[in-house]
């Protein structure tokens, strides 16, 4: 039943997200947007997070660090901004490598810290202005955003059907990834790493791969970002931007119906409520309360490795 209701329901997502910007005024539609790319990232955080059980709280550095190289790339280097894509992929998922290495060997709350750690770094740096191209505490701004030719007279609708288009490239790897050899790996890690090693499974590669390709999606949406708003700048990627999507895949379930339900709830809830200034943060907070409490597995739970019924049925 719940197979059918995800195969109806994606058609009819995207349909109505297609349809989306013809219904909603300028800011809505920022709101929109910004929803399309937080679920990116949080898609990008529940790789390490949901499939492969690793607590990483620091998922804002590979945001952030892709729209930054997207950023110096275009407003320093003149680069056009689709060019800078590959780079803002590349470039966050070999950080990825290069962090994960030294720390994958790290558990539970050890590891979340020390992620922390890195996302804590790397905003300092931005505010510092590194090697004098970030922009210091303002950031870089006037950056170039994608047209689509033919279509100038639509160009505010165009960072929200290029997120919408990422997305989908999103979850047309996370499809392949969950079918896959490296998705059964992943998950087998998340059941029980030290199981996971004795049948032969590398923890390591798999752990640091998880890292590298959940920081390039991260990086991509990065760019993605960095379309919408022409501008760039550390608090945007801070420390609690990474709370904001742990908490996502948390309350979400690890799925991709539930993180949309998760970013619906952590995000566009407070939104709905911005007009109550500081009490939308009051009813934002009963709102995670009570989903944890009713759904402590989260919103819409993963059903990725169930036990066929044909062993559970009684006889």
């Amino acid at each position: 039943m719940m197979k059918k209701i995800q195969q109806l329901g994606y058609p009819l997502f995207f349909v109505v997200m297609a349809l989306l910007p013809a219904l909603l005024d300028s800011r809505w539609l920022a709101v929109a947007t910004t929803f399309v790319i937080f679920t990116i990232v949080a898609l990008s955080q529940d790789i390490v997070l949901g499939k492969a059980g690793m607590f990483n709280m620091g998922q804002a550095l590979f945001f952030g660090l892709g729209a930054y190289t997207t950023a110096i790339c275009n407003a320093v280097f003149g680069w056009p901004l689709l060019a800078t894509l590959p780079l803002a992929i590349i470039i966050p998922a070999i950080f990825g490598v290069l962090l994960a290495g030294p720390i994958i060997h790290l558990r539970g709350d050890y590891l979340l810290v020390t992620t922390i750690g890195f996302n804590i770094v790397f905003v300092q740096a931005l505010q510092n202005n590194l090697g004098g191209v970030t922009g210091g505490p303002n950031g870089i701004f006037g950056l170039e955003m994608l047209g689509i030719p033919g279509l100038a007279a639509y160009q505010q609708f165009t960072p929200y059907y290029v997120a919408l288009a990422a997305l989908i490239l999103t979850l047309f790897i996370l499809r392949n990834l969950e079918s896959s050899k490296v998705g059964r790996a992943l998950h087998y890690l998340r059941e029980d790493d030290l199981a996971a090693g004795s049948v032969g499974i590398n923890t390591r590669v798999y752990k640091i791969y998880s890292f590298a390709l959940g920081a390039g999606i991260a990086g991509m949406a990065g760019t993605v970002y960095a379309n919408q708003y022409s501008a760039v700048s550390p608090e945007a990627f801070d420390f609690l931007q990474s709370v904001l999507f742990f908490s996502i895949v948390i309350v979400g379930g690890s799925s991709v119906p539930g993180i949309l339900l998760g970013v619906f709830v952590m995000f566009v809830l407070p939104e709905i409520f911005r007009e109550f200034s500081t009490w939308r943060y009051f009813i934002f907070g009963f709102a995670m309360i009570f989903t944890m409490i009713l759904r402590p597995r989260g919103l819409w739970p993963a059903k990725f490795g169930r036990i066929p019924k044909i062993f559970t049925e009684k006889g």
